[in-house]
């Protein structure tokens, strides 16, 4: 077994596995485990490749600051790479995230401001917005802006893309992903064009997100609001090429939640809310086939981050997908956070709305 010099080392090269206790139809499905990363996630290569880069363009210098919006996967990647480089971090994370997740980076010594998963873009706690805004004030720091990075593609194109042909022997018919900061898809589909022009590329998109509908008809509508975290947008980021995206398939919630735990109890791989959209819709792909096709989708990221959230039952009940006993009083809307001991904070510029939301995280 050959050692590592740095955690850095350790990023890339995650098992591929053949799913063995699902109906796939006549396909056979396989998933790569990228949460097998350090970081626990698909994010960590990107943020070695965004980091390096922006030193090499000088837009990074010893003692500086990184600043991102993130779904929290790409923030743990770029704490990991941070922490090695001694670079400072700020990250600016939606308060619909996973508590989990939230404390793990903070435990890496990030400095963390959470801001309201209820405004869309132009809004002042639009998380990009705000992050934007921070790189401006804050001297020597750079806003690493995941959704218009070339380099973010350039990652998959060049690194992820090749790992997966080679695991599969070049025989791969289509490759099921998810849209956050559009990366991947982007990525994946140009090595994909170039090297198996054949594979199809499929999305797998939360209800509520307009990028299914945009695939499938053209049609841009408003974007609603989803439970799952890292993927699913309400634009399309200037760096997503949907033109490389043959289907999509539009997951609600309650369905990517049930995923989760079926894959953990079929096949002992415990992976986070993504996940279960990506398995929904990679497994809807294999069974409308007629052929028999080798079908690759992502393990995107650790379940471990999720366990007080789609692994826990009172969660999911707070939020309308399980059944659980009503009381009739305020235990109907804060059970949880009382019984994980969470406290929780809101500013004076929160609205009730913002309030009770968090309550119910």
């Amino acid at each position: 077994m050959t050692i590592a010099n740095s955690v850095l080392d350790m990023i890339g090269n995650t098992p591929m596995l053949k799913l063995k206790h699902f109906d796939t139809g006549p396909c056979d499905l396989f998933v790569k485990l990228e949460s097998q990363n350090p970081g626990g996630s698909i994010k960590d290569r990107i943020a070695v490749v965004m980091i390096e880069a922006a030193e090499k363009e000088g837009k990074i210098t010893p003692g500086g600051t990184i600043i991102e919006a993130t779904a929290g996967n790409t923030g743990l990647g770029l704490g990991l790479v941070a922490a090695q480089k001694g670079y400072k971090l700020i990250l600016v994370i939606l308060d619909k995230m996973s508590p989990d997740k939230i404390r793990h980076i903070r435990a890496m010594g990030v400095d963390v401001r959470l801001t309201r998963s209820d405004v869309q873009k132009g809004h002042p706690e639009y998380y990009q917005d705000y992050a934007k805004r921070l790189a401006e004030e804050i001297p020597n720091s750079h806003y690493i802006d995941q959704f218009s990075n070339p380099n973010n593609a350039l990652t998959h194109e060049i690194d992820t893309g090749p790992e997966i042909f080679e695991q599969m022997e070049g025989n791969i018919d289509a490759m099921v992903v998810g849209v956050g900061s559009s990366g991947t898809v982007t990525g994946l589909g140009r090595f994909f064009k170039k090297n198996a022009p054949a594979c199809e590329m499929v999305l797998a998109d939360p209800e509520g997100s307009i990028l299914a509908e945009l695939v499938n008809n053209g049609v841009m509508n408003q974007a609603g609001s989803w439970l799952v975290e890292g993927i699913g947008e309400d634009f399309v980021p200037s760096i997503c090429d949907l033109d490389l995206v043959h289907k999509a398939y539009s997951i609600s919630d309650g369905e990517a939640f049930a995923m989760q735990r079926e894959l953990l109890e079929k096949e002992g791989i415990i992976g986070g809310s993504s996940t279960g959209t990506l398995l929904s819709a990679a497994l809807r792909y294999c069974r409308e086939q007629t052929t028999p096709k080798r079908v690759v989708t992502f393990v995107c990221d650790t379940g471990n981050k999720y366990l007080s959230k789609s692994f826990n039952d009172s969660w999911l009940a707070d939020q309308g997908l399980l059944n659980r006993e009503k009381f009739g009083d305020l235990r109907d809307l804060i059970a949880r956070p009382a019984d994980t001991g969470d406290i929780v904070t809101v500013t004076s510029d929160d609205n009730l709305v913002t309030t009770y939301k968090r309550m119910r995280m």
